[in-house]
């Protein structure tokens, strides 16, 4: 079975979210600045609103400032925000529910959550399609056909996506597609306004 995170399982049962905060209705937009580039990412609070709250709680808290893109794969997807540099693991908080049968497909240039085959596993790693990958979309509520969250698209800074999913890669630390020199997300953080 293909697993993207290819962490273990939590014991912790999945957050859920019945009613989105109010603040939330709007959909935010993610600055992520990496060491290749700014990329910025449209979260879709209206169809992912658990998916959106948890990657924009971890944007606001700043753990993915200093993570890296550590799984890169050129015509599938660049994977990040579990791995620090050296590819030491920062741990998550609580997995949440998955919300792949949201209608949102994983088409190029959308975001979504990484998990184990465990389909309620996602804690903080994502990652950015470089392809369509219908593969990875919902097919029903069995642990084969639950699929991968999107929750979110690049508004901004596909060109960058596109530098690192060309980064040449090695096997690190029983990681395999990890890039030979680091990719490091410098920040990320919630725009305000306009941007």
């Amino acid at each position: 079975m293909f697993i993207i995170a290819g962490f273990p399982k939590r014991l912790h049962p999945p957050l859920s979210l019945s009613n989105p905060e109010p603040g939330c209705k709007e959909n935010s937009v993610i600055a992520i600045t990496t060491n290749h580039g700014l990329i910025r990412i449209e979260l879709d609070f209206d169809k992912a609103p658990l998916s959106a709250r948890n990657f924009q709680d971890y944007v606001e808290r700043g753990f993915y400032d200093g993570t890296l893109f550590h799984r890169v794969i050129d015509g599938f997807m660049i994977q990040g925000g579990g791995l620090t540099s050296g590819m030491r693991e920062r741990r998550g908080g609580a997995p949440i529910q998955n919300e792949a049968d949201n209608g949102l497909k994983n088409l190029t240039g959308t975001l979504a959550m990484a998990r184990t085959s465990e389909p309620h596993s996602a804690t903080s790693q994502f990652f950015i399609n470089v392809a369509d990958n219908s593969f990875l979309d919902h097919r029903g509520k069995s642990p084969s056909g639950w699929g991968y969250a999107v929750f979110g698209k690049v508004i901004e800074g596909m060109d960058v996506v596109n530098r690192i999913k060309t980064c040449a890669t090695t096997a690190m630390g029983g990681h395999r597609d990890v890039p030979a020199e680091e990719v490091m997300i410098e920040s990320a953080t919630v725009e305000t306004g306009d941007g």
